[in-house]
């Protein structure tokens, strides 16, 4: 008999000061202004994030060299209300095209602003290594942190 691990999704939310369709081109058309330097993988200083618009859009790093690094694709794209990404980064933190795990981003309207709800699922495809990584993506380094350099760049 054979044991399948199923990981927990990670979720975490925030609330931004901005009207969904603003909140929603925030995280998609802005990522490179907000995304953290130190989230990187491709070897070289990040200087950019790039999300491309579109389903089958990629998702990816352009370092300092002007070189690029895919993070995943563009999986779902229904602005301004919803936005899926493969992620394709392994628990090495390298890029692995094989791999997806999915990030799905809903933008709900709150009050005068909206509720960003972020859940990173199928994270048992990580494999033996699943808990390890769905508590670095649920750390204050992890989405916690992704998400509030997101909400502050909103307020700005």
């Amino acid at each position: 008999m054979t044991d399948t691990i199923v990981a927990a999704p990670v979720r975490r939310s925030v609330t931004v000061r901005a009207d969904p369709a603003r909140a929603f081109q925030a995280f998609v058309g802005n990522i490179g202004r907000w995304w953290p330097r130190s989230h990187a993988i491709g070897g070289k200083p990040l200087v950019d994030a790039v999300l491309e618009p579109k389903i089958g859009g990629r998702w990816y790093e352009v370092g300092e060299d002007g070189s690029t690094c895919e993070w995943g694709k563009v999986l779902a794209y229904e602005p301004p209300g919803r936005l899926v990404l493969a992620w394709q980064i392994d628990a090495d933190w390298r890029y692995d095209p094989d791999l997806i795990t999915e990030v799905e981003v809903l933008f709900v309207p709150d009050g005068e602003g909206t509720r960003v709800e972020l859940e990173h699922r199928n994270i048992e495809r990580f494999g033996a290594r699943a808990a390890a990584v769905a508590e670095m993506l649920g750390s204050d380094g992890g989405w916690t942190l992704i998400l509030g350099l997101y909400a502050e760049s909103t307020a700005a």
